[in-house]
């Protein structure tokens, strides 16, 4: 393996033509200078250098070499650069990751300010379960991630720390011609007989069920699906009724009516995770999400 500085001080040499000459250009002495050399050539299996008269030129091993160590070096200083930008929080890459309601407009609108301040930073988002996310967090795969404390608290992991961004209240949707459309508050009790629209039932927490356990019945029929578009369709052709975390309103459509429900205690707590020394960028993005809530 070369080491960077012989191959620093090789294209020097090559530069100035001299051992004496880059000698005095990396501050070196001369006998210094040509130790270097007769030890990087001996580290190349042969002379890179046909000595002159008056100087010195590159040979065919030479200049294959000063080929790459120029590469090399040009790759390293691009890389001091960026690390500069990333440590200033001018730029580099951010991993982001958020649960699937974040990210329909709370992470997005934050995202979009960030663009603006900071539009050298690449932002690489994943979605994914907040337990899921904490552990990626834990293990440096992320720098940022929006979480919250639903359906077992808040999980920890080691050296993330974590802030409360907002409460997600939930409301239910209904179609427009729903009995209860306009009542505003809606108890879930008045619900009992509805069919509801979830991605899951029974096989982990969810909020539906404890939200549902909470007003003292289980829901008589249980409507499958994964996507917020699909329970919103559903839901606007009269075929069920959905539980909608607030972070999700922006997307429901005109067709539907979002009410309050009358336990308040129905809402989740959202948070911003942290490693223990975050990236800039990742604390001016906290700092947009905290913008974005308000």
């Amino acid at each position: 393996m070369f080491e960077i500085d012989a191959l620093r001080l090789l294209v020097a040499v090559a530069g100035t033509g001299s051992f004496t000459k880059a000698a005095v250009r990396l501050s070196y002495t001369q006998s210094a200078v040509s130790r270097r050399i007769a030890a990087l050539e001996q580290q190349a299996g042969g002379p890179l250098f046909d000595r002159l008269p008056r100087g010195v030129r590159l040979n065919p091993a030479g200049r294959t070499l000063h080929r790459h160590a120029l590469e090399v070096l040009d790759r390293l200083s691009r890389a001091e650069r960026e690390l500069a930008v990333l440590h200033a929080g001018h730029g580099g890459l951010l991993h982001l990751g958020a649960f699937a309601t974040a990210n329909i407009s709370l992470v997005p609108t934050a995202l979009r300010a960030l663009q603006h301040s900071c539009p050298d930073v690449e932002v690489v988002a994943v979605e994914g379960w907040t337990d899921t996310l904490m552990e990626r967090l834990a293990d440096g795969a992320l720098d940022l991630a929006v979480v919250s404390d639903y359906p077992s608290g808040l999980p920890s992991a080691d050296g993330v720390t974590t802030t409360v961004l907002c409460e997600d209240e939930l409301f239910v949707a209904l179609p427009r011609g729903h009995r209860l459309a306009g009542a505003g508050t809606v108890d879930l009790r008045e619900l009992r007989d509805e069919a509801w629209l979830h991605s899951a039932y029974g096989d982990r927490p969810t909020m539906l069920a404890d939200a549902c356990a909470r007003a003292g019945f289980t829901p008589r029929k249980i409507i499958r699906i994964a996507e917020w578009t699909g329970k919103f369709g559903y839901a606007a052709a009269g075929l069920g009724v959905a539980l909608v975390p607030s972070l999700a309103t922006r997307a429901v459509p005109d067709e539907l009516v979002l009410c309050r429900l009358t336990d308040p205690a129905v809402r989740r707590t959202v948070h911003v995770a942290l490693p223990a020394a975050p990236l800039p960028a990742a604390l001016t993005l906290r700092d947009l999400l905290r913008d974005a809530v308000a």
